[in-house]
């Protein structure tokens, strides 16, 4: 193969690459492993299996922070490395489209398109997450007609409204499935002083968490520590806590969308009371979350297809169309250009 288009799902917790003509062809998690040395011992999934069971001398980065770059060197190391892993054959270098948050600053923007040319790619261009989401979802853009889109990841909700293939506006709620699982852990450590890691509490929400009251309460078995005695233990958990401990974080993701759709147009408010609102995002597979979208904002709500991989789907319909991009404004652009730009912002 000599070159191909790669789209990059760059998100807080995981990594999915999507190569044109392929599909995904990759998905671990944002993790990196350090010995002492700072060298490399383990990269995505390898390294989150370590994650809270390594010994002193290994430290696990995990370089994306509510869906920007916290630590540079780790995420260029991350990406060269599952780059060079999906290129390996091929002889040129890619194009890549990499997602970002809808609210990213134009530092952060230039920070991601550094680090995505500096570890392999011929040119690079930066897409909104609900834009990609919205494409990945089946969204048609042919005419101008708005579709709401909440984009619920690891670290950060996007919500957006679209429309003819461009991000009309834009909101960006600091609050995902990581904080889900920090509140489920401060509840049980406050209420029951029980505790927990961020892989038990993550387990806990997949199986009896919920967005709204369950009628029929849930008892989930785990395995912890007695916060007071330090003690192992296995203790009950039922889905109402859980519940409780999530639902200040879900109203938060609520006063987004509605401050969305306060500044949306009365004709664009218009086409969302037809087309409704899409969830998407691996945190949007909590149960009944498309329930208390319709209780607390009162316009159906659906579950796209397959949440978990819409945006890297997405950046494979932007990749199959690049009018999408041209047309709003999306240019690829290669490491020299980017140091051409620095020179005449200087």
């Amino acid at each position: 193969m000599l070159a191909a288009n790669m789209g990059i799902d760059l998100g807080t917790t995981s990594v999915k690459i999507y190569l044109e003509g392929k599909g995904i062809v990759l998905r671990e998690p944002s993790a990196v492993a350090y010995n002492e040395e700072n060298r490399i011992v383990g990269i995505g999934q390898r390294a989150y299996d370590m994650l809270e069971k390594n010994p002193s001398g290994i430290r696990v980065v995990k370089p994306m922070l509510a869906g920007v770059v916290s630590d540079f060197t780790a995420t260029k190391q991350l990406l060269q490395a599952f780059m060079s892993r999906v290129c390996k054959n091929m002889i040129f270098k890619p194009n890549v489209v990499v997602c970002v948050p809808s609210t990213v600053t134009g530092l952060e923007r230039r920070t991601i398109l550094d680090l995505t040319t500096a570890a392999g790619a011929a040119k690079a261009c930066l897409i909104e997450e609900p834009l990609a989401a919205a494409l990945g979802a089946g969204v048609g853009f042919e005419k101008p007609k708005g579709v709401m889109v909440i984009d619920i990841g690891g670290g950060t909700t996007d919500i957006a409204i679209v429309t003819m293939g461009a991000v009309s506006i834009s909101e960006s709620v600091k609050v995902a499935g990581n904080a889900f699982d920090e509140a489920i852990q401060r509840q049980l450590r406050r209420e029951r002083d029980i505790v927990i890691g961020s892989k038990t509490a993550e387990y806990i929400k997949c199986k009896i968490g919920s967005a709204i009251l369950r009628d029929v309460e849930l008892g989930l078995t785990i395995k912890g520590k007695n916060y007071i005695t330090d003690m192992p233990g296995t203790f009950e958990v039922n889905s109402t806590e859980v519940y409780l401990a999530m639902r200040p974080c879900l109203e938060q993701i609520v006063e987004g969308v509605r401050q969305v759709l306060e500044q949306t147009t009365p004709d664009l408010a218009g086409d969302i009371i037809d087309t409704g609102i899409y969830l998407t995002g691996g945190s949007a597979q909590l149960r009944s979350l498309d329930r208390m979208f319709l209780n607390k904002i009162g316009i159906k709500t659906r579950v796209a297809a397959d949440p978990v991989n819409c945006v890297a789907l997405g950046t494979g319909e932007a990749l199959s169309d690049m009018d999408i991009l041209s047309q709003n404004g999306y240019v690829f652009k290669s490491r020299m250009e980017l140091d051409a730009d620095d020179i005449k912002e200087n």
